[in-house]
């Protein structure tokens, strides 16, 4: 089926006064490229939510945001240097027999000392914050996968409906072929008879026409072209990716459209060789989002 590779999913999971939210954001891409924003702690999580993201997409350039709010992610407690302030105490003792003091340092004075007190942050147990991180991905991706999907069926009704102009534009292009080569012979005729004083070559004429007919021949390409139009529909209903598929027929088909052009070498064929590439030029920017 048809579906887009342009989309956006958001999903929120909250527990333990812990809320996560997880934002995706999904543009064309040739392959699954996928880039995380989100606290340095949770980085290890980043393989596990890439392949909980294969599940739901196989193409697309997918940039993720995840947000943690509340206390749960990090920890913070005081560490005292009790060493340091034991060397410290048994230094002022020093002072004071050195002086024949009595001064022992407040409170105040022993927590200004450098280092001695020093915040420390930790980690908490991260498997709820896991759980709530994957969850929320799984809800976004799925909110995601219905934008895509919404967004590949209208693609889909404008693809169909290029492919009816070209296959119309080819049936009468088919109508038109015979004249081709009947109009190509009258010219001919005529300019024998201009530059032969009224004498003409039958033999002659019949050789160049056979020739010019051989050249001008565009059946084959017209049956490939419509054969090419089949698949490209027949395409569009499998399942999996399919954008590849579809841009690679778009090139054949193209190819197929500039050998008729070339090779017919008439007016009537050549506006509706114009209103395919047209239409094809249109197609060869929408396959580019399909997935």
């Amino acid at each position: 089926m048809v579906v887009s590779m342009t989309g956006y999913g958001r999903g929120t999971r909250e527990q333990d006064n812990v809320k996560v939210i997880v934002e995706v954001k999904t543009v064309n891409h040739r392959f699954l490229e996928c880039s995380f924003r989100m606290p340095r702690q949770l980085l290890v999580l980043e393989d596990k939510l890439k392949k909980t993201m294969h599940t739901y997409i196989n193409r697309g350039r997918a940039e993720v945001y995840v947000t943690v709010e509340g206390e749960g992610l990090i920890n913070r407690r005081l560490q005292l240097d009790w060493k340091l302030l034991h060397q410290f105490m048994e230094e002022m003792e020093k002072v004071n027999e050195a002086f024949s003091l009595n001064q022992k340092p407040s409170l105040k004075e022993i927590t200004a000392i450098e280092n001695i007190i020093s915040v420390e942050e930790f980690q908490t147990d991260n498997n709820i914050i896991e759980d709530l991180i994957i969850e929320s991905l799984k809800d976004a991706c799925k909110t995601l996968k219905v934008m895509r999907e919404e967004e590949g069926a209208e693609l889909k009704k404008d693809l169909h409906f290029q492919m009816k102009n070209i296959w119309s534009s080819t049936e009468k292009i088919r109508e038109f072929a015979p004249n081709v080569l009947a109009s190509y012979r009258e010219r001919l005729k005529q300019k024998m008879v201009e530059y032969a004083n009224g004498l003409i070559d039958e033999t002659r004429l019949l050789n160049e026409v056979a020739i010019f007919a051989d050249k001008a021949d565009i059946n084959e390409e017209i049956t490939r072209l419509q054969s090419h139009v089949s698949q490209f529909e027949k395409t569009m209903d499998d399942h999996g990716p399919i954008g590849r598929k579809l841009d690679f027929i778009v090139q054949e088909m193209n190819r197929e459209v500039n050998t008729i052009g070339s090779k017919a070498n008439d007016a009537s064929i050549t506006t509706f060789v114009v209103e395919m590439k047209s239409s094809l030029e249109k197609m060869k920017e929408q396959v580019q989002n399909i997935e």
